[in-house]
């Protein structure tokens, strides 16, 4: 499989996998994804979910193909290291108030599931051919 082709696959994977907890925790569990933010209420829809995924994994392919283009020594290395960075940073808006821990936990797991498969099908080697 050719690198183009295991991250475009992955890259879907990683849209999918938060689209599949929003499955399971809304539709199937009748648990509403919500936030608050004082008067105004922002409901979380599967489009939103597969959105803020693409977009995230969009990013992180071209920020990994430019590192690999420039010829940044340890390119995939760079490029996870800013994954897990930006995997850290992505739990701060979850910390604050506006939401219940349904949500909360939920939005957890998405973002955990986008990292868990982005950031090997992105940055792995491509297999061996036998």
């Amino acid at each position: 499989m050719s690198t183009r082709t295991r991250r475009a696959a992955a890259t879907a994977a990683a849209v999918l996998a938060p689209v599949a907890i929003w499955a399971v925790t809304d539709p199937l569990l009748g648990h509403p994804l919500r936030i608050t933010d004082g008067e105004e209420t922002l409901d979380l829809g599967a489009a939103p979910v597969a959105v803020v995924a693409l977009v995230a994994s969009l990013t992180g392919w071209a920020l990994l193909a430019a590192l690999e283009r420039f010829g940044v020594r340890r390119a995939r290395a760079v490029w996870a290291g800013v994954a897990v960075a930006v995997l850290a940073v992505s739990f701060l808006p979850l910390t604050g108030d506006g939401m219940d821990t349904g949500t909360r936990t939920a939005l957890t797991l998405m973002h955990l599931a986008v990292a868990a498969v982005l950031i090997p099908g992105l940055a792995g080697r491509p297999r061996a051919h036998s």
